[in-house]
This record gives structure tokens, sequence and C-alpha cells, in this order.
């Protein structure tokens, strides 16, 4: 691709996802933005007010040319109605939305409740967790971005499975999530009036991400991982934090730890291990991430504890929901489809404060 610039589409580029796309796409050098649609009569920079004086403008997927990369920002089960046609047409193709993560019909039909109507590309499409599926990544014609709930905790729980250091079927996840990981359409829960002074659980039971976390931990400990999940959200509008409980099957200290992480991650430009030692302080806060120090960016926190008396490990991982959970990731992969280095347009660090 060096010479020209790399020609990219949007499919349902109004939402939060869509817009965080936009933005990191205009700043990439290598890119140039061919087209983005939505359903609709909406003007763009009404929609996404960041991107005011941008010159894009929404137009409709009948008028959409054929381009290098096509980005599907798009609710579940209507990805897996335009994805072919794309493909078809030669380009590559991201979905940022669900239909092409799990690899299970029968799984599929019971967390979406509905038949997937193009499987013979949900058999090609890579699960979309660079760090873990590069190599397929690279040759793929079509590729299955994370969920972001699910992104966090599989990061933040890859190392300790493989390493088999942890109960594969006692491992508890509490992950906390802002309020634009709902939508960018109004709803009560996510309201100022209703979240801006609390914090609820959402989804106790069957959180569709669950799925997800037990098919790419399962594949990475080479036996079956139960993940109990729970999401909630909490009042402020980026990021996730991800709190990952295992028990322990053999002795280990906190520095066993961090260095089983340094080692699984060395090398990858966007996985970043707080391994900071811990002070003698009553209020200890400075080894474990926040959510603050990622939004904006690419990149993910992972902070970890042992509780050696009890035999439990507590692994926190950090990221954007937008950002690496969503438009990052999906840019990511497809600088690393099109043999672009991963961090193009994406080293930019969280914001501070």
């Amino acid at each position: 691709m060096a010479g020209k610039k790399i020609a990219t589409g949007v499919v349902g580029g109004s939402g939060y996802s869509g817009g965080e796309l936009l933005r990191l796409l205009l700043q990439h050098p290598a890119v140039e933005i061919a087209w983005v649609t939505s359903r609709g009569d909406k003007q763009l920079e009404k929609v996404h007010r960041n991107l005011w004086g941008s010159g894009l403008r929404f137009t409709t997927e009948e008028a959409a040319a054929p381009c290098d990369v096509v980005f599907l920002c798009m609710p579940s089960r209507e990805s897996m109605t335009r994805a072919g046609q794309y493909v078809t047409q030669g380009s590559k193709v991201i979905d940022l939305g669900s239909d092409f993560r799990l690899k299970d019909s029968a799984l599929f039909e019971q967390v979406y409740g509905a038949k997937h109507t193009s499987w013979d590309l949900v058999r090609e499409a890579p699960y979309g967790a660079t760090e873990l599926h590069r190599d397929a990544i690279r040759s793929a014609r079509l590729v299955a971005n994370p969920g972001c709930f699910a992104y966090a905790t599989i990061l933040g729980l890859a190392p300790l499975v493989r390493a088999g250091l942890v109960d594969l079927d006692r491992i508890i996840v509490d992950a906390l999530s802002g309020t634009s990981g709902a939508g960018a359409e109004p709803s009560v829960p996510t309201h100022h009036s209703e979240i801006g002074h609390s914090a609820f659980p959402y989804n106790v039971i069957g959180h569709r991400h669950t799925a997800e976390i037990e098919q790419e931990l399962t594949g990475v400990a080479g036996a079956k991982a139960t993940i109990h999940f729970t999401p909630y959200y909490a009042p402020f509008a980026r990021g996730i934090l991800s709190s990952c409980h295992g028990f322990l099957t053999r002795r280990a200290s906190r520095a066993d730890v961090l260095e089983l992480y340094l080692e699984f991650y060395r090398g990858e430009y966007f996985v970043r291990i707080l391994d900071m030692e811990k002070e003698q302080v009553s209020w200890q806060y400075l080894p474990y991430p926040s959510v603050a120090s990622v939004a904006g960016s690419n990149f993910v926190h992972i902070g970890a504890d042992v509780d050696e008396q009890r035999g439990r490990v507590v692994v926190f991982s950090a990221l954007d929901n937008l950002g690496k959970g969503a438009a990052g990731s999906a840019i990511q992969n497809m600088n690393c489809m099109l043999g672009l280095p991963e961090e193009t347009g994406l080293g930019g660090v969280g914001l501070h404060p």
C-alpha cells in the first residue's frame, strides 16, 4: 500500500464507535475516508460535533463506491447481511459488531436469538484480538472485532489461563463500563439524572460477552474455561475497568504474576503492565489501572495483585471502550491486515487529567 492512500468506507457512522473511528481515521497518515453512511437524514457534523470542519458528509450505501477497507458499525444481526457484498467487491472488512465473533452456530443462536445467514464467512473470520490472533488476521478478508468488555477481560486473563495458574472453573469477573457503552440513543438507565450519582449492574445472567470471553480463554488455555461475569454501568463516559479474580492452582506471588504478564505481552506495543512496586501506604492505588489513564487511546493498562493467604489472584484491565474496545482495535486490525505497523495512526497515549 506504500505510495497511495488506503480508501476506507464506514457503514453506520452515526454512533459513538463510528464517530471515534472517523476521528482516528482522519489522523491516520495512510488513509483517505472515501465515504460514511448513516440511516436516516442526518448531517454528520451535527451528530459528531468534534468533527466540525472535517468536510465529511453522510451518504447512502447505494452511492458508496468500492474501496480498500470497509468498517461495519452496525447492530447485532445486521452485519451478517452486509459483509458478504463488500468481501465480494474485494474490500478488507472489519466488523465492529457482534455477528462474526462466536464460532459455534448453536451458541450464536442461543445468545443472539437468530439464525446466522452468512455462516461461511464466520468460519473464515478470525476473532480480532490482535495480540492472540495476529497471524490469522494478517491474511484475513474479514475480521470480527472483539466486544469491549470481552477484550478487556480476555487480555486481563490470558496469561493466567495459558500458564494454568488459576482454576478454570472459578473465574469471577466484575467489569465497569462508561455510559457510552450503551450507545448514542437516549435511554433511562444512562440518563445523567439516573446514573450521575449511581452505578448499577445489568444483564447479570447471560450477558452476551460472556460467551466471547469463554470462547477465547478456552482457546488460550486448551481446556474449558468458565467465566462468572457481571457488568456494571458507572458515571463516566468512556472506559472499561475489568476486575478479574482467579483462585491459584499453585503458590505464586505478585512478583511471579507480573513477571508472567511481562513475558506474555513482551513486544506488544499497546499492552502496558503496571509493574511498579507497592509502597507501604494506607491507601494503595498506584499499581492498579484507571479508566482515565487510557481514555482516548488504544492502550490497555493491566495491574495485578495476589492474596497469598487466601490463594487468590486479582487482575485489573483498563481500556477505552470506544478506543481499544472498538475503533482503535479496528484500525489496529486494519493495519495488521494491510502490512502496516500496527501503531500507525494510533500512537497517542491516554488523556490526563
